[in-house]
C-alpha cells in the first residue's frame, strides 16, 4: 500500500486547496470504518471519503456511489451533532506522519462557536478516526474505541485527553535536502527516514537525498503527477505521485488529482477483493460437486467394465447345463470341456445347491449384467453432462469480474439444485434484469457477442441470435457461447477465413483454454444448434459444425 507520509502530505495540500473554506452539509457512515462527508465549497459541492479500514485506510475526494445503512450508526450521529453546518478552517498533516487533521469551526447546542478537530490516523490495522475538542484536547469519540485493556499507553475513549501515536526516532522526509547524507540501502533508508513506503525507499535508494528532496518539491510546486500501475487483469497494483521503476512492465495511468488516483486505486482494489471473497465459497461448492461427479464417473466406469466382462457367466451356465452328470453333491467346482475351443475350464460351484440351480444362477448373473450395461451407460452419460456443466460453471465463476454477475451464477446454481437456496430466497422478489453479454467489434465492424454465464449463454443462443448468425464454442472445452451477428444478409459461407479466425479467437479467449496457444473452436450456423428437453443451462447439441484452431485473443474494439 502506497498511502505513506508523502501521499498524506500531498493529500493534505490538495484538500486544503479544495475544501477550505467549506461547509459540512451532511455526514454519512456507509461502512463500519468509513465516513462520507458532503461539503459545499466555493467551487461546488464535493464528497470527502475517509476510511480507517486496515486494508484501505485513506482520505480523498470521491465520485463513487455508496450505500448508506437505514439506521445511521452512533458515531455518524455524533459527527452530525458536532460537525454538521460547521466550516472547515484547515487541513494539515501531523509532522511527517500518516496522520491528517481536519479543523472545523462549528456551533454547540447553545449557539456558541467551538473548534473541533477530526483526526484521521492511517496506520494499517491501527488506523482510526477520532473527533476531539481543540480547547480541552479531550476526545469526543472515536470510530474505534481503544480501552486500557488493549493499549496501556494510549486510550481512545470519550473524555480522555488525546495522545498522538508514539513518535519514531526518524528524520522526517520533509526535512531531507539534496545534501542530507542517507544510506543507499532501502531497508536502512526506511529505518532512517520517516514517512516513506517500501516502494519509495527502493525507488530512491541509489540517490536518496536528491530524489526524495525533488519528490517533496514536486508536491510543493504542484508538478507532481499522480499515477497508478495496473496489471494485465485490470487490477491496480500500486500508486504514487512519482514514477516507480519496479512497475515499468505494467500499464501506467496518470490522473489530474491525487484524489482521483487514490479513489481509482482503492475502489478497484476493493471491488477485486470483494469479487474474490464472494467467488471463493461459490467456487468451493461447485468444485465439491464436480469432485463427487468425477468419483461417480469412476465407479460407474468400473461397474460398466465389470458388466461388460459378464460373458463368462453365460458360458458357465451353458457348460454346466451340458455337463450336469459330472457334478456330484457337495462339489465346490467342476472341470468341464469348453466345446467352443476344446479347452478344459474349472467352474466354481455353490455346494449348497444343485448343479442345475448353479447353472440358473449363472444365467441370472449374466442377464443382470447385460441389463446393468444399459443402465450404467445411461447413468454415465447423464453424469458426463453434469461434469461438463459444472466445468462450465467453474469457468464462469473464475471469469466473473463483478458481484452482480456472481449473484446471477449463484441464482443459476440454486435453480439447478447444486447450491442450497438462501433464506427467504423463494420470497425474495426477483428482478427481471436483461442479460448484458460482452460485445466486441471485429476488424470489418461485425459484432461478436459473448455470454458471461450459462443463463446468458442460453438467452444469447436460443432467443437473441438469428438462425443465420454463427455460433461458436471451444471444442470439448468449457467456455462461453459466442455469436457472430450477421444482420446484413450474409451467412457463414460469405465470411472470409480471416474473420472466422478472428471471431474464433474471441471464443478461445473466453474459455478454460485461454492460456493455450492452439485452441480448437467449433462454429456452425445457429439453426443447427438445439437445446435438448431438460438440459441444464448452457448445454446444447449441434451438427454441421466445422473446426478451426486459433490462438486466444480479443479484438481491439470492445463495445461498452
Amino acid at each position: 500500500m502506497a498511502y505513506d507520509g508523502i501521499i498524506t502530505y500531498a493529500a493534505a495540500k490538495e484538500l486544503r486547496e479544495r475544501i477550505v473554506p467549506g461547509k459540512i452539509e451532511k455526514v454519512y457512515q456507509p461502512g463500519p470504518e468509513d465516513l462520507l462527508v458532503h461539503i459545499h465549497t466555493q467551487r461546488g459541492n464535493v464528497r470527502l471519503f475517509i476510511s480507517c479500514n486496515s486494508q484501505s485506510a485513506r482520505v480523498c475526494l470521491t465520485e463513487g456511489s455508496y450505500t448508506n445503512p437505514d439506521q445511521p450508526p452512533t458515531f455518524c450521529m455524533l459527527l452530525r451533532k458536532h460537525l454538521q453546518g460547521g466550516r472547515i478552517t484547515d487541513v494539515k498533516q501531523k509532522d511527517a506522519e500518516r496522520i491528517m487533521e481536519i479543523d472545523i469551526e462549528a456551533q454547540n447546542e447553545l449557539g456558541f462557536s467551538v473548534c473541533r478537530r477530526l483526526i484521521v490516523e492511517i496506520m494499517s490495522k491501527h488506523s482510526n478516526i477520532v473527533l476531539i475538542d481543540l480547547e480541552t484536547g479531550k476526545i469526543i469519540d472515536a470510530i474505534k474505541r481503544i480501552s486500557i485493556d488493549v493499549n496501556r499507553y494510549r486510550q481512545l475513549l470519550p473524555g480522555v485527553i488525546y495522545k498522538y501515536p508514539p513518535v519514531q526516532d526518524k528524520l522526517p522526509f520533509t526535512e531531507v535536502t539534496e545534501d542530507t547524507g542517507l544510506p543507499r540501502d532501502d531497508r536502512a533508508l526506511m529505518a532512517r527516514v520517516g514517512g516513506i513506503s517500501p516502494a519509495i525507499s527502493r525507488e530512491i535508494a541509489a540517490d536518496p537525498g536528491r530524489r526524495l528532496a525533488r519528490i517533496v518539491a514536486s508536491v510543493a510546486d504542484g508538478s507532481a503527477r499522480p499515477r497508478a500501475y495496473i496489471d494485465d487483469k485490470g487490477t491496480p497494483r500500486e500508486f504514487h505521485i512519482t514514477g516507480l521503476s519496479e512497475y515499468d512492465g505494467l500499464e501506467c495511468r496518470f490522473f489530474d488529482t491525487l484524489s482521483e488516483c487514490v479513489d481509482f486505486y482503492y475502489s478497484n482494489r476493493e471491488a477485486s477483493n470483494l469479487v474474490r471473497q464472494k467467488s471463493q465459497p461459490l467456487l468451493k461448492s461447485v468444485q465439491a460437486s464436480l469432485s463427487k461427479a468425477l468419483l461417480k464417473k469412476k465407479k460407474l466406469s468400473e461397474d460398466l467394465l465389470a458388466a461388460e466382462n459378464s460373458e463368462k457367466y453365460r458360458l458357465y451356465g451353458e457348460l454346466l447345463t451340458a455337463n450336469l452328470h459330472l457334478v456330484r453333491p457337495g462339489d465346490r467346482k467342476v472341470r468341464v470341456v469348453n466345446y467352443y475351443d476344446g479347452s478344459e475350464i474349472d467352474i466354481p460351484l455353490d455346494e449348497k445347491i444343485s448343479a442345475s440351480a448353479n447353472a440358473q444362477k449363472y444365467f441370472k448373473k449374466y442377464s443382470k449384467a447385460r441389463t446393468a450395461i444399459h443402465e450404467k451407460q445411461a447413468q454415465l452419460e447423464d453424469n458426463e453432462r453434469d461434469i461438463r456443466y459444472l466445468e462450465s460453471v467453474i469457468q464462469n465463476i473464475e471469469a466473473a469480474d463483478n458481484v452482480p454477475l456472481l449473484e446471477s451464477i449463484r441464482d443459476e446454481l440454486e435453480q439447478t439444485g447444486y447450491v442450497r437456496r438462501r433464506q427467504k430466497a423463494a420470497q425474495r422478489k426477483k428482478k427481471n434484469s436483461k442479460p448484458e453479454p460482452l460485445k466486441y467489434l471485429l476488424s470489418d465492424g461485425t459484432t461478436v457477442l459473448v455470454g458471461r454465464n450459462n443463463i446468458e449463454n442460453d438467452w444469447l443462443t436460443m432467443k437473441f441470435a438469428s438462425k443465420t448468425d454463427v455460433w461458436m464454442h471451444t471444442k470439448d472445452i468449457p467456455g462461453s457461447h459466442v455469436i457472430v451477428k450477421l444482420d446484413d444478409g450474409r451467412n457463414v459461407n460469405d465470411l472470409p477465413a480471416a474473420l472466422i479466425y478472428e471471431a474464433a479467437s474471441v471464443a478461445a479467449y473466453h474459455s478454460k483454454a485461454s492460456g493455450s496457444d492452439n485452441v480448437p473452436v467449433d462454429y456452425v450456423p445457429v439453426r443447427y444448434v438445439k437445446k435438448p428437453n431438460g438440459a441444464k443451462p448452457g448445454m446444447v447439441i449441434f451438427t454441421h459444425n466445422q473446426t478451426v484452431y486459433v490462438k486466444p485473443a480479443l479484438p481491439e474494439n470492445k463495445i461498452k
